[in-house]
């Protein structure tokens, strides 16, 4: 199996991902739960593309490729944006209470939690974000 989504930094697409996660966990197979915490995945990687990688005026693609052999599903998030490792980023502590917890950081500690590994690379420009769950 073979997807690829193309999408823009809106906020408004944030749908497509999730309709894009969702018609890959049925066309798989998944349990509901595993397809409840890889929308959660997409959403937030996809989402801070959005609001971090370009300028808040700057209209850019972003592009979501999902690979499965049956054993393993793998996304690929690319963007152009600034370049940015989240594989790099301290994890958040998640016995601080969320008052006192700085901004960010518990998206990608998520991530790194539910997904069996996470790898970053910049290649020609691009950000490629590679997340592999096993099914």
């Amino acid at each position: 199996m073979r997807k690829e989504l193309k999408l823009k930094n809106q906020v408004g697409e944030l749908e497509r991902v999730n309709q894009f996660v969702e018609e890959i966990g049925e066309e798989l197979g998944l349990d509901m739960e595993l397809r409840m915490n890889l929308n959660l995945v997409m959403e937030e990687m996809v989402s801070n593309v959005i609001f971090y990688a370009y300028p808040k005026e700057k209209s850019a693609d972003i592009e979501l490729l999902a690979e499965s052999d049956g054993k393993e599903l793998t996304f690929v998030l690319s963007d152009q944006g600034k370049e940015f490792d989240p594989t790099l980023k301290d994890d958040a502590d998640p016995n601080v209470n969320p008052i006192d917890r700085e901004i960010g950081g518990m998206g990608i500690y998520i991530v790194k939690n539910i997904m069996n590994k996470v790898s970053y690379q910049r290649l020609e420009g691009k950000n490629l974000l590679t997340m592999k769950k096993s099914i």
